[in-house]
């Protein structure tokens, strides 16, 4: 059962691209000035998103050098 699920993230990575190009062009093909608001939708959430993600890469590499600097043991400073 669980092999079989590991086709999902794979079918998403790729669906959706196609999925937010098509919309985008039905929003051209409908009324045009639909298409630079959703544009600039979709730009405003994706630098949110990659704004969540670095901040999560950095606070955990925060935390690795914590505790590297922690296991490290004290050499006196002379």
């Amino acid at each position: 059962m669980l092999i079989a699920m590991r086709i999902g993230k794979p079918l998403l990575l790729i669906t959706t691209p196609i999925g937010v190009a098509g919309g985008l062009y039905e929003a051209h093909r409908l009324a045009g000035g639909l298409v630079f608001l959703m544009h600039a939708m979709l730009m405003v959430v994706s630098v949110a998103i990659a704004t969540v993600v670095m901040t999560i890469r950095r606070e955990k590499a925060e935390e690795a050098a914590r505790k590297v600097g922690a296991a490290a043991p004290n050499s006196p400073s002379e």
